[in-house]
């Protein structure tokens, strides 16, 4: 699937979603036998936070073998969000990549407003990085996943080049109306 068919079926899936009380993607038992043997083809790859109200399948309505989903706090990323996302676009052949960041963020609240200690530190540390002096949560969210998301372009631009026909896209999930916003270049 190409990147364009990639981003229509997530916008198509997210207007689905809005206006299900219930249901998401194929989890039948015969989709898992169909991926268990013949292995998964996602059409998207999904950086998203580990936040348990962003489900990535859920909000664009979809199914076992669909998206290939990277979840760490903050969607920060490193070399192993890198490595997952080579993988997968390298050897699955995955043309879209979607940093998907939230409203309400503990972990960019938890930038703007506090000075962690522990292992938290390296999420907030980066998320800083990406926000600057920008104290409105929302558009700290933003700036955090444009960073996100020019990180793996920069990290991955010999695969991307390589591929050829590969984008990498950032976007917003509003946690209250459910609606997925892509965020322009």
């Amino acid at each position: 699937m190409d990147k364009q068919e990639a981003y229509r079926k997530l916008v198509e899936g997210n207007l689905a979603y809005l206006a299900s009380s219930r249901e998401i993607g194929d989890i039948s038992p015969a989709v898992r036998l169909r991926t268990t043997k013949e292995g998964q083809e996602p059409f998207a790859i999904i950086i998203s936070c580990s936040d348990s109200r962003v489900i990535p399948e859920a909000i664009f309505h979809c199914g076992i073998g669909d998206l290939f989903v990277i979840r760490v706090a903050g969607n920060v990323i490193d070399s192993h969000q890198l490595g997952s996302i080579e993988y997968a676009a390298d050897h699955l052949g995955t043309k879209l990549v979607v940093v998907l960041g939230h409203t309400n963020c503990g972990a960019v609240g938890a930038a703007i407003h506090h000075d962690p200690s522990g292992y938290i530190k390296f999420i907030t540390d980066e998320i800083r990085t990406a926000i600057g002096e920008e104290t409105d949560p929302y558009k700290a969210a933003c700036l955090n996943v444009t960073r996100s998301r020019k990180l793996i372009e920069e990290g991955l631009k010999e695969m991307i080049d390589r591929l050829g026909d590969i984008s990498v896209v950032g976007a917003m999930y509003d946690i209250e109306t459910g609606k997925v916003e892509f965020l322009p270049e």
